[in-house]
């Protein structure tokens, strides 16, 4: 029997939503063990005092097996 834990991680990247992605899920496996699925949840935007754009952000909500002690 296992059982999986299940967080939400946010990424950010001056290029795309995807790049957002992968750099939250590139940080989590350097400290989460056994990541099993990532489902994005959500995409936004973050704007400059014009209205440009100054960053993507993704957030991802991932499971990975809980370890017991």
């Amino acid at each position: 029997m296992s059982v999986y834990r299940v967080t939400e991680i946010i990424g950010t990247s001056k290029t795309s939503w995807e790049d957002a992605a992968k750099e939250a899920l590139s940080a989590a496996a350097g400290s989460l063990r056994d990541l099993r699925v990532a489902e994005v949840v959500e995409l936004d935007i973050t704007l400059g005092a014009k209205g440009e754009v100054e960053s993507y952000r993704s957030r991802l909500r991932v499971s990975f097996k809980y370890e017991k002690e």
